[in-house]
């Protein structure tokens, strides 16, 4: 890239230093470059000049051509506003501004033509339009503007300093004039040519100014391909390398351990789908390579048998295998479930959590360093370093979006050579999201339920249908059913949230009085001793009725709860009521989700409650939810770095994405160190990318 694109913002004609420590404070632009890459999110057609008569009580802005005749300021309630009496040939209006009244009234222009833009109002009979953009109409002739003039978004910081979208639109023409010849091509011959690509320069001065539609639509197509295929080639190569450099063991055994308890331990058949996930994860961990696997799978499709069997795997090679967890609640329930396993065969396991006693650690440390201990189950208690394996040779870990790179990084250098690494998640993530936050990790899917799990049913009901809903408790806790009760808890208002609970507690314990009922009750706000207790009361069958706050959300596996009633439903993601309705369905019964919500609901809380009831398809709902909340917030504030992309958008160019990984795939397969002479454009502004500190680059 150019040195003068480099260049630092303030020394463009137009910018200065005061101004260009705003763009570099509100927007993040430091230099020429930065400024040519922040693009219009929007566009207006400035083709259409209305007249004054012609003008309707309307939202959308507007752009007519006249004379200011008159200017007055008017004094007000509160400080003054200045006024200017506007004429076409049709009529008059009012020109309106609350601020910046002496800069303003000096630099107005008095009795020639202008072209003034902006959105109106209609006051007392007459049309006005506050603080309207103006510009002469001999210079708006003049301008590089084409039909549809960009819309840059701003702040309101920017507003108040007189950064209009004109500002924008006249500091961009200047660093295009200065730099346009030093717009360097980004993108290979074969690529251009390829799929038809607008050159880089083009599309820079298209997507500012754009000449017509077609035009726009191609700068846009070009630039978004470009932006989304340099992130899938980063990720991709990430792969490749490290599927070259980092060595693994190669398991070629399949021993004793996987083929006994495949034939006679099996608690029940495997789906197609774990069938293709395990095969995926054969295969990868009989390479001498290390395995990056991403499970993904819904609540209860059978990730958990899939990793154990893949633990076995490496047990048959003479390798150790742990699990890390990210809760002491889901570590437990991990341990209880894979020991019934484990000891059917005789494995030694054991769990490591923060509240492990001192001289039960002492036993574990010794047990595995020996290799005695073939696998361990825990928390973040298993990165410590006095945590040491005789030989790891896999690592599965559990909902991985709430560990950190580095901590994920301290299980690998436990060895010499670094484990296998399976990555679990129930959390479905739309495949869009997927190929860009884990482009860089093999992907399995389990996207089927074991036979014989019958469909959660799902239901919405409003508060003022309640007493129904009582009595199907009642009729559920007489079949021997449990029930889980959920109220919402948003950290800002904790207090509030926890008198919901206690209110609803109290109601219930009301209407489901001792000795017939028995409720329990679990919150954050409990000592972790007290909440396993009463989670074991109700896991022991002693307590019908569990009212929780979303504590529940991961962790607790109880078959017999059949019901889950979810209150305020209207206050959860999507994704949050979805991971509470997995909680249930979990035995042989008809299970049920009761989503109840009040009568005032917003647009997209009816998308989420009509999602629910519609679908149990994860991936459908992780979708949607996509689609409502944008990217940022669904992968939360750590991750969303990857997703502050300058012009293309993971929802809208789905497709974009797909071509640009694809391409980026059959350029590696042919030539993945890009040395090719027909690849040296693709190499030099890879290398560029790299020296950022792009969040992608360090994702997985």
């Amino acid at each position: 890239m150019s040195e003068l694109l480099q260049t630092p913002i303030e020394y463009l004609k137009g910018v200065g230093p005061s101004r260009g420590q705003l763009l570099r404070k509100e927007l993040g632009i430091h230099t020429y470059a930065d400024l040519l890459q922040f693009f219009p999110h929007r566009y207006i057609d400035r083709t259409r000049y209305y007249k004054i008569n012609e003008l309707r009580e309307q939202p959308t802005e507007v752009q007519l051509v006249g004379k200011i005749i008159h200017i007055k300021t008017v004094e007000q309630k509160r400080g003054k506003r200045l006024v200017a009496n506007f004429v076409d040939e049709t009529g008059q209006m009012e020109l309106v501004w609350f601020q910046g009244h002496k800069w303003i009234r000096e630099n107005l222009p008095l009795n020639v033509p202008i072209v003034i833009f902006g959105r109106c109002q209609l006051f007392n009979h007459q049309f006005s339009m506050p603080h309207p953009e103006i510009e002469l109409l001999s210079e708006h002739q003049q301008n590089l503007r084409g039909a549809l003039q960009a819309m840059y978004r701003s702040t309101e910081a920017l507003s108040n300093k007189g950064f209009t979208h004109r500002t924008f639109g006249k500091l961009v023409q200047q660093a295009l004039l200065e730099t346009r010849d030093l717009i360097a091509e980004t993108l290979p011959e074969h690529l251009l040519s390829a799929w038809q690509l607008m050159p880089k320069k083009e599309a820079m001065l298209q997507v500012h100014f754009p000449r017509d539609n077609d035009g726009l639509s191609k700068a846009q197509f070009r630039l978004k391909f470009e932006e989304l295929f340099y992130i899938q080639l980063q990720l991709i190569s990430k792969n490749l390398i490290r599927k070259h450099k980092i060595k693994g063991h190669a398991f070629n055994q399949v021993g004793t351990y996987f083929n006994e308890f495949y034939q006679n331990h099996l608690p029940f058949d495997l789906t197609g789908a774990q069938k293709r996930v395990l095969k995926e994860i054969r295969n990868d961990m009989g390479q001498p390579a290390q395995m990056n696997r991403l499970l993904q799978g819904d609540v209860g499709s059978g990730k958990t048998i899939v990793a154990f069997m893949s633990m076995l795997l490496a047990l048959d090679n003479g390798f150790q295998a742990c699990l890390m967890a990210p809760t002491e609640i889901l570590a437990n329930q991990h341990y209880i479930g894979l020991s019934e396993l484990a000891d059917k065969m005789g494995i030694s396991i054991k769990i490591l959590t923060g509240s492990t006693k001192t001289a039960e650690r002492k036993v574990i440390h010794e047990m595995l360093e020996s290799g005695q201990l073939k696998i361990l189950i825990g928390t973040h208690a298993l990165l410590e370093d006095k945590v040491q394996f005789h030989n790891l040779g896999l690592a599965v870990i559990d909902e991985q979006h709430r560990f950190g790179v580095e901590q994920r990084s301290k299980l690998w250098k436990k060895n010499s050579i670094p484990p296998h690494v399976l990555v679990m998640t129930a959390t479905p993530i739309p495949r869009t999201l997927a190929m860009s936050l884990y482009g860089d990790l093999d992907l399995s899917v389990i996207d089927e339920l074991p036979p014989g799990r019958k469909p959660i049913q799902t239901v919405h009901r409003f508060d003022s249908n309640r007493l129904k809903v009582w009595k199907f408790m009642r009729d559920e806790i007489a079949l021997g059913r449990q029930i889980y009760i959920v109220y919402p808890l948003i950290q800002e208002s904790e207090k509030m949230d926890l008198k919901d609970l206690m209110d609803g507690y109290e109601s219930i314990s009301r209407d489901f009085p001792l000795p017939e009922y028995a409720i329990s009750i679990v919150h954050g706000k409990m000592k972790p001793a007290d909440k396993d207790a009463e989670m074991k009361r109700f896991a022991q069958g002693k307590t019908n009725i569990m009212v929780a706050t979303t504590v529940i959300e991961v962790g607790v596996n109880v078959p017999n709860a059949s019901v889950m009633i979810i209150e305020n439903a209207e206050r959860f993601g999507l994704s949050q009521l979805h991971q509470l309705r997995g909680r249930v369905g979990r035995g042989a019964d008809q299970s049920y989700c009761i989503l109840m919500t009040s009568h005032k609901l917003s647009a997209d809380s009816k998308t989420r409650l009509e999602t629910m009831c519609r679908t149990n398809d994860g991936f459908e709902i992780a979708e949607v939810d996509l689609k409502l909340r944008g990217p940022g917030d669904l992968m939360g504030t750590q991750q969303s770095g990857i997703l502050n992309l300058q012009i293309a958008d993971l929802v809208k160019d789905r497709d974009i994405l797909q071509l640009a990984r694809h391409r980026a795939i059959e350029i590696l397969k042919r030539d993945a160190p890009m040395e090719l002479p027909e690849h040296s454009v693709l190499r030099k502004t890879y290398i560029e990318l790299t020296k950022k500190k792009n969040l992608w680059n360090h994702i997985s």
